[in-house]
């Protein structure tokens, strides 16, 4: 898939992330896939997906939607651990995503490739390239460096910049304005991700400067979503 046709499918709608980490009770790649066209039926344009299941749980999502994969892997806990190698970033387009999330924040990858070089290891292999970010001066350096689409994913996750309660909302602004500064005339696809909880906070993220939401725990994580209900029965 071309960029273009990727942005003409998700510009302006929602994408969802169908993922469960290491014992969580959703940890099992059929329901995985099961989440991922649940969302499709739904109305989600893409899934990302991968995470601790990897290119098995990519390649099953692959086979059960039709709309566009954004996959990726997490490798270990700490430091870079989003597809943070040259060889993740070819793994995961070869299981059959269209787009490769990747980690762009400045900190040393686990190969010792540079992020370029990760961006070109996913064109190589027929996908696109988006990097996840936690700062609007990484979001620039991936835009240099070849990215594709970039998001909002890390923001609050490393030391660079505090966590907000809910979506970051401040930071899709902050990028938008560096860009429109920085790279005049340019076209950026950014796609606002982490926290979004409610419907509200995906308008509030496209009014901000989104060009696409991509929500996760508050549509597939069934426990968390729960315990939300419950949090207000009890109270």
């Amino acid at each position: 898939m071309n960029a273009e046709a990727f942005f003409e499918q998700v510009r302006d709608s929602l994408i969802v992330s169908a993922q469960a980490p290491d014992g969580h009770v959703l940890r099992h790649t059929p329901t995985i896939a099961m989440l991922a066209k649940a969302a499709e039926a739904g109305g989600a344009t893409a899934i990302r997906c991968g995470g601790y299941g990897g290119v098995e749980d990519i390649q099953a999502v692959r086979a059960s939607v039709s709309v566009p994969v954004i996959g990726l892997t997490k490798e270990g806990d700490t430091g870079v651990y989003i597809t943070p190698s040259v060889e993740s970033v070819k793994a995961v387009a070869q299981a059959g995503a269209d787009v490769v999330a990747i980690d762009a924040t400045d900190r040393p990858r686990q190969d010792g490739a540079t992020f370029g070089q990760q961006v070109a290891a996913a064109h190589e292999c027929g996908a696109l390239a988006m990097a996840d970010i936690a700062t609007a001066e990484e979001a620039l350096a991936a835009h240099k460096a070849g990215a594709d689409l970039i998001s909002t994913t890390l923001a609050g996750y490393t030391e660079h910049r505090e966590k907000t309660s809910g979506p970051d909302l401040e930071l899709i602004r902050e990028i938008r304005a560096l860009l429109e500064r920085e790279c005049p005339g340019e076209s950026v696809f950014l796609i606002g991700e982490g926290r979004f909880h409610t419907p509200s906070q995906v308008a509030e993220g496209k009014a901000a400067g989104a060009d696409a939401i991509i929500v996760g725990t508050a549509i597939t994580d069934t426990a968390w979503i729960t315990q939300q209900f419950a949090a207000q029965a009890g109270a």
